[in-house]
């Protein structure tokens, strides 16, 4: 039976964001394949009674810092040494800043698989100091990973070109929606704007907030999110709610059922994520068919493909866009139609977690 570890998110089942949401697919799925699976997580990270829970993962929770600039690479750092006892056939490592401790498994003779994620040192929610941190981690990921994962293919050529390293590409999957599910309460199915995201600068949620109240003038505005640190952010959000009846905040939403529901009844989806790559959110909204407006970056073009919608960050244009969508109908079933269509055949949670087995299984052995 091989044996995996995996390094560098929350834990198991986590609903973080989308590395968790990966593990959460791929950890079952590798264990219906034969494969011995280990998860390392956070303290108080996740719930050992969740019915998601498969118990045939197993779940060792680490020490570290819980703080913004320190908790991947202390949580890493103790899951690393941790792994380097248990001496697992693979590691699959999540994130570069994790790449300061790859030299660790390196020498103990465990071969990784390192999703890289987005270009880190490119977020705006980051200080020079942590940008510099990212930066130096993703140097060290490129010389002592053993092979890269990059879920885009925008961010594959970022890293060809900075680099000089290829690796395999495997985007985010979505979830098939069959049947309706229930309408959020006092909403209606086609009559309200959602946006859903970690409270970040990156993400467009300020200027979403600032056109929020134009876009309640005649439809509910739900923003499903919070900070991670809680923060301004947070705060606008709980203002908004106060200035209109009309716009609701439901803060973190873990419920996969809910959030399928508000996502297949929209009327317009918001995607505001500027970094990153293949955004896990997005695909997922694609595959319970919303009909989506997204901000126009290579990342979103990439995966909505030609018949997207895309706006500019401008808060005016926004409101415009999202407006015009909630207004059409016929707009709003084609978006949703392309939508589903290109997640089943272009981003599928089976053929995700095929091609993250495939790589892991081709690095085993690569030191003997």
């Amino acid at each position: 039976m091989p044996s995996v570890a995996i390094i560098g998110t929350r834990g198991y089942p986590s609903y973080y964001g989308g590395f968790e949401t990966a593990v959460r697919k791929l950890a079952p799925y590798l264990a219906d394949h034969g494969w011995d699976v280990t998860v390392y997580s956070r303290p108080g990270a996740t719930r050992p009674d969740d019915p998601d829970r498969d118990h045939r993962v197993r779940v060792i929770e680490t020490t570290g810092f819980e703080k913004k600039s320190l908790s991947t690479l202390t949580f890493g750092y103790s899951a690393t040494r941790h792994c380097i006892k248990e001496r697992p056939d693979v590691a699959l490592v999540m994130n570069v800043a994790n790449g300061y401790w790859l030299p660790l498994l390196k020498r103990a003779g465990i071969p990784t698989l390192v999703n890289v994620d987005g270009i880190e040192w490119d977020r705006a929610k980051w200080g020079r100091f942590a940008k510099w941190v990212f930066h130096t981690g993703a140097k060290w990921t490129a010389r002592h990973g053993t092979r890269m994962v990059y879920d885009s293919r925008a961010i594959a050529l970022r890293w060809k070109n900075e680099f000089g390293l290829e690796g395999d590409f495997i985007p985010y999957g979505g979830d098939p929606v069959y049947g309706d599910l229930p309408v959020e309460p006092g909403l209606t199915h086609r009559g309200y704007a959602l946006v859903v995201a970690r409270f970040v600068p990156e993400n467009s949620i300020p200027e979403f907030f600032d056109a929020a109240a134009e876009i309640a003038e005649q439809n509910d505005v739900v923003i499903v999110g919070t900070g991670a640190y809680g923060g301004e952010l947070d705060r606008r959000a709980q203002e908004l709610t106060q200035s209109s009846p009309r716009i609701r905040w439901l803060g973190h939403v873990s419920d996969d059922r809910r959030l399928l529901g508000l996502w297949q009844h929209a009327g317009a989806y918001f995607h505001g994520h500027s970094v990153g790559g293949t955004n896990p959110a997005l695909v997922q909204a694609m595959a319970a068919g919303a009909p989506i407006v997204a901000r126009d970056t290579v990342y979103n073009r990439e995966v909505l493909g030609p018949t997207g919608i895309f706006s500019s960050a401008h808060p005016a244009e926004i409101a415009r866009n999202v407006r015009e969508l909630l207004a059409n109908t016929e707009a709003q079933e084609a978006s949703a139609r392309d939508n589903i269509e290109r997640a089943s055949t272009e981003y599928s949670w089976a053929a995700v977690c095929g091609r993250y087995e495939a790589s892991l299984q081709a690095r085993i052995g690569v030191f003997t």
